[in-house]
């Protein structure tokens, strides 16, 4: 988080520093304006409600955990229609964060050992710089990871240009035989 990003509408910034030893819990619930922020920034009609519960705990030495989840009630647009569509949000939060200068931070890139990576598994830690980390911009990146990229009224279908059944070419033919699909 060296780079200056802008400050999430939702923003909690939580000392690292001085963590209590069973973590620092932490509640974020969004005024009115943090979620006419929230809606404009992921480009939703409306933020109805948003709270995130959060832990901020110690992390082997010097490292961080963050848990917790996100929820949230918004309204999209239909991608067919554009009539409003709402969801429910309710994202699990859970990252790890380690101090640029330390060395469990700089060793698997620079010490030219090997980074094991499960798709399935936990994601790998990032780093901090200073004693200050955002809990709150992070919590927001949850919610905008969770929510439906193609938002879609029930029942509303996509109908594709030249839909009356076109007579098949010869490569979709060739393709059909090839796949062993009639």
């Amino acid at each position: 988080m060296k780079h200056a990003e802008p400050k999430s509408p939702v923003s909690f910034i939580a000392n690292v520093a001085r963590l209590p030893q069973k973590g620092l819990p932490v509640v974020i619930v969004a005024d009115e304006r943090q979620r006419a922020a929230l809606a404009t920034e992921h480009e939703l009609l409306s933020v109805e409600t948003y709270r995130a519960e959060l832990l901020v705990a110690r992390w082997k030495r010097n490292g961080v955990k963050v848990s917790g989840h996100v929820e949230a009630d918004i309204t999209q647009a239909c991608i067919v229609t554009l009539d409003p569509v709402s969801a429910h949000i309710d994202e699990p939060i859970e990252a790890l964060l380690l101090p640029e200068e330390s060395k469990l931070g700089r060793e698997g890139f620079e010490g030219g050992g090997e980074i094991v990576l499960d798709a399935d598994g936990p994601d790998s830690p990032e780093t901090f710089s200073g004693d200050f980390i955002d809990v709150g911009a992070l919590a927001e990146q949850f919610f905008g990871l969770a929510i439906d990229p193609y938002p879609r009224k029930a029942g509303a279908a996509i109908a594709a240009a030249g839909d009356d059944q076109a007579e098949e070419s010869e490569f979709q033919k060739k393709l059909r035989s090839l796949l062993g699909k009639s």
